[in-house]
């Protein structure tokens, strides 16, 4: 999916203070972003945009009065609440107290192109405004949203599209059924992806080339994928950056920091992070002590062969 990369320049804009106390600007994220805003109390109007916007409540509850496409809501909104303002909706809110929002925009390209995948009707292939949505399994992509946010290190930009996509599933009518099947890639589209994974590790991988190359679209791709492979995708890009990273500085040929490029990480620090809440260890202490390093549980070879064998067989 292609767009605008974060933020696009109306996503947030509203009439009204606020500071911006973290923002996904700088991480990469195309199509979708968020903010994490603090807003003093009073009444704060948010114009009309091209992208859809959902705010979360974060904290204390407070009492609101709000309005949107006619709609009139007041009510005690409480932590994980959220409003949903659909693409050429503005709306209006009082605030009685000072508060924090998780502000997310998507992009109206990035919706459709979602919604054309999942194969919605038309007429249901849209986001309705919403206020006071509690859904749990949205609040918990919310809050997996505003941890990457708030993460000194920046994460792999597929981990937050994945969130983003399981979004939008969430909003749209009906799309939630579409994606829930249990069912795996076939063999052959499984080593495929693994194949094209492990040739690309030092490049920016993005869900929408890999779901192509299993012929899936995204949505599918994603459920298909932690079927057959029992993780995420990101997770599993992660786990192998981590696995090269780590035989490339038992070898010793290269620095942490030409590692970290060679095995796609941002930047060397990333590297540090992942290495050492999956393996226990930092980059220096693996370099320094490789006797350390094959203490380590045996991880899957670097070809990814050993995955492959697992995978189920089909005649």
């Amino acid at each position: 999916m292609t767009s605008t990369t974060s933020p696009a320049p109306d996503a947030f804009s509203y009439a009204g203070p606020r500071a911006s106390l973290r923002s996904s600007a700088g991480r990469g994220w195309k199509g979708f972003g968020a903010e994490l805003l603090a807003i003093p109390a009073g009444v704060h109007r948010v114009p009309a945009s091209l992208h859809h916007r959902v705010g979360v409540h974060v904290g204390t509850p407070i009492k609101a009065r709000c309005s949107c496409s006619g709609q009139r809501f007041v009510r005690i909104q409480a932590h994980g609440d959220a409003d949903v303002i659909p693409a050429g909706h503005d709306g209006e809110w009082t605030d009685e107290a000072d508060c924090t929002i998780l502000r997310i925009w998507i992009g109206g390209e990035f919706a459709k192109t979602t919604f054309e995948q999942l194969g919605v009707k038309p007429s249901h292939a849209r986001i309705e405004p919403h206020f006071q949505l509690r859904d749990p399994r949205f609040q918990h992509l919310a809050w997996a949203l505003r941890a990457e946010l708030e993460a000194d290190e920046k994460s792999d930009p597929l981990y937050a599209e994945s969130l983003c996509t399981a979004m939008i599933v969430r909003l749209t009518q009906g799309a939630s059924a579409l994606v829930d099947k249990r069912r795996t890639l076939a063999p052959r589209m499984a080593a495929r992806v693994i194949d094209y994974v492990e040739s690309h590790l030092d490049q920016r991988l993005t869900l929408t080339e890999l779901a192509a190359l299993a012929e899936l679209s995204v949505p599918h791709f994603k459920v298909l994928f932690r079927e057959t492979l029992g993780m995420p995708v990101h997770r599993y890009v992660i786990e192998r950056r981590v696995e090269r990273a780590r035989l490339l500085l038992l070898q010793g040929r290269l620095s942490a920091s030409q590692v970290a490029l060679e095995t796609g990480f941002a930047h060397q620090s990333h590297m540090a992070h992942w290495m050492n809440r999956l393996l226990g260890v930092t980059p220096r202490e693996l370099a320094r002590s490789s006797a350390h390093a094959m203490l380590i549980a045996e991880p899957v070879n670097d070809s990814g062969d050993e995955l492959k064998r697992r995978l189920p067989h089909t005649r």
